[in-house]
């Protein structure tokens, strides 16, 4: 073989792997504190979310995943293995996955779901203009606890001891705990606050609840309790009327909830993700706030325990499960 046409063909074979490089299609990292299980409905959203951008996953777009199984602590080491893998966007969906998403990269984008305020958090700067790496969806789960204590006050006037239920790993929890021992006082009530954040915790809290002969429970917002739902539901049916903050808690045989739709959240996260990865920055766009707040009622479980809603809770009610 000439020279030259040796040269030419190493070229040739050179240039191969950079053109396939070239058409591979982005990656997004997807940090998530749940199981893959337990997030089904949610991450259903989040490629409807990406699909309306334009972006359907394993055609124009990969997507690697990361669960935390409900362990925090291991959020840290997933978040830095997907800056390692150089991806494109990182969807964070929770409020500790966000957290630390946010404290492994300043460069990448990030798209976050948080229960909690991202501008006490110090994910964004603020709520209309992000300024920084980071922006997303507010879901503003966490101050609602004192509304939600409103309706259950509606449901059980008379009950003198209310158990709060508080993962003491989520990043907001003493918050939470304070806003509903706020509000029971002023009904004349006793919060009595009770902490879970393993599966074995979950069963001695409810134990415990029962002790402190508490009459109704309210369930803080937390990623690891939502991934725990079928548990907790099952848990407070034999002992407890519980008010939830996702509707996905009713779903699973829960007493009530009221909060934002969490799946238009993650639907809202998968827009916001498209969006980068045709070129938006972060920084531009708008944290996304819940413009409806829905509360759920599933009326088998208050016949189990011999409760009658009254007509104000009914007409307040946005759906009402038979």
């Amino acid at each position: 073989m000439r020279r030259r046409e040796f040269i030419t063909l190493l070229s040739g074979a050179a240039a191969w792997p950079l053109a396939a490089h070239a058409q591979l299609p982005p990656v997004i990292g997807y940090l998530n504190s749940r199981s893959r299980d337990g997030d089904t409905p949610f991450l259903a959203a989040f490629h409807n979310g990406l699909n309306e951008t334009g972006y359907v996953e394993s055609q124009n777009v990969m997507i690697e995943y990361r669960w935390a199984e409900g362990q925090y602590d291991r959020l840290p080491a997933l978040a830095a293995d997907l800056v390692r893998r150089q991806v494109a966007v990182m969807a964070a969906t929770s409020t500790p996955a966000a957290l630390a998403a946010k404290a492994a990269t300043s460069t990448i984008p990030i798209v976050f779901t948080a229960a909690a305020d991202p501008v006490s958090l110090g994910l964004v700067d603020s709520l209309s203009r992000p300024s920084g790496n980071a922006t997303g969806v507010s879901g503003y789960f966490s101050p609602l606890g004192a509304k939600r204590l409103e309706l259950l006050h509606e449901l059980v006037p008379n009950a003198a001891v209310i158990g709060v239920l508080v993962n003491p790993s989520y990043p907001d929890a003493e918050f939470q705990s304070k806003d509903v021992q706020e509000v029971a006082h002023m009904f004349g009530q006793e919060a009595q606050v009770v902490y879970a954040s393993s599966e074995g915790e979950l069963n001695a809290a409810s134990a415990l609840l029962v002790q402190l002969k508490a009459s109704i429970l309210l369930v803080t917002a937390d990623a690891f309790f939502l991934s725990r739902r079928d548990q907790l539901v099952a848990l407070a049916r034999h002992s407890i009327p519980a008010l939830y903050w996702a509707r996905e808690f009713v779903l699973a045989g829960g007493l009530m909830s009221y909060g934002p739709d969490v799946g238009e959240g993650y639907r809202q996260a998968g827009v916001y993700a498209g969006r980068i990865l045709k070129g938006a920055k972060p920084g531009d766009l708008p944290v996304v706030q819940p413009t409806k707040f829905h509360f759920v009622i599933n009326l088998k479980t208050t016949k189990e325990f011999g409760l009658a809603i009254p007509d104000k809770l009914l007409a307040l009610a946005d759906e009402v499960l038979e």
